[in-house]
């Protein structure tokens, strides 16, 4: 029998892209109202989220320096401010044959560490953050999918009370399995593009 973490290809906007992605995911739009230009799925049993966003094409950076430059505009939504709030490593560029996005003109990696509060909690928790980033300047877009995997989680936040472990039988603890940085790689080397008109 399949373990029920097996990944799926799972079709995102509409089906207009798709990619595969573990199957233990909730469907955060099916919880509460998520922008049209985002797909937000989050981890049952953990605090782990993974989001797919299409945003402006950013023409005025160079592609070595977009992918920071994503993590860092993350870092301001996140009020990641201040001395230590994020930390950012290198962009590696992931070699156009190994990617499905076919469409892209050049596709990154970025890892780097967040300093997060959740719902403007003053508790704050330290946070993994995988970046992947697709350029279409042919489509003034910039794909973006994040992986945020928790490192450590104050006891005062709400997320606290999601991180639970207690481990189950079977089917029930495959789907409690964190996700992985292979999971995030798998999505990201994945993710085709069925439709233009997504972009408009």
């Amino acid at each position: 029998m399949q373990a029920a973490a097996a990944p799926r290809l799972r079709p995102l906007f509409g089906g207009a892209l798709s990619a595969v992605l573990p199957s233990n995911i909730t469907d955060i739009s099916e919880l509460r109202e998520i922008p049209d230009n985002q797909e937000v799925f989050a981890h049952p049993h953990t605090d782990q989220s993974l989001i797919v966003e299409l945003l402006e094409y950013q023409g005025q950076v160079a592609d070595q320096d977009a992918a920071r430059f994503h993590f860092e505009d993350i870092a301001g939504s996140n009020k990641a401010q201040g001395p230590g709030a994020f930390v950012v490593g290198n962009a590696e560029a992931i070699a156009k044959g190994s990617v499905s996005l076919l469409e892209c003109s050049s596709a990154w990696m970025l890892r780097g560490t967040q300093s997060v509060s959740k719902f403007n909690e003053e508790a704050r928790n330290t946070v993994s953050i995988h970046l992947g980033l697709f350029r279409l300047p042919q489509f003034s877009t910039d794909i973006l999918m994040t992986f945020n995997d928790p490192l450590s989680i104050s006891p005062d936040s709400s997320s606290s009370m999601t991180s639970d472990s207690s481990s189950r039988g079977g089917a029930e603890e495959a789907r409690r399995e964190p996700w992985t940085e292979e999971d995030f790689q798998r999505a990201l080397l994945t993710l085709t593009l069925h439709n233009p008109g997504l972009f408009g």
